[in-house]
């Protein structure tokens, strides 16, 4: 069994930033496809982000690439969303994921377990 947690989350002007922290307790972390998602209110939980255990990792395409950034510390069981210049449409529940798959699943389908979220709120 995994167990995720995420923090980092919070309350940030547009423009500012924030890092999300997720940390896994497992014993083979690095085994693990991780992501990240994001839930707002009255909307689907749409793929943000997600990283091989190589480093290796994917973005959607039109949201968010360029201003966030994915990593992981396999030594930390933890990966990381850096998130800069936010926009008040950022404004969502994030979601940290972990896959058994090879591949980077970019649908809420493709993973197996899941944090209980944090709230990231950017006001315009």
């Amino acid at each position: 069994q995994v167990q995720l947690v995420e923090s980092g989350g919070g309350m940030v002007q547009a423009g500012g930033s924030l890092r999300l922290s997720c940390a896994a307790s497992v014993r083979t972390f690095s085994s693990y496809a991780m992501g990240w998602f994001r839930q707002a209110p009255g909307n689907e939980r749409e793929f943000v982000a997600a990283i091989r255990w190589s480093g290796y990792s994917i973005y959607s395409t039109d949201s968010v690439k360029g201003r966030f950034t994915i990593s992981r510390d396999n030594a930390k069981n933890t990966v990381y969303l850096q998130m800069n210049s936010l926009k008040p449409e950022d404004t969502a529940v994030y979601y940290c994921a972990a896959s058994t798959t090879f591949t980077l699943p970019t649908r809420v389908t493709g993973y197996d377990y899941w944090g209980q979220g944090t709230q990231v709120t950017v006001s315009s």
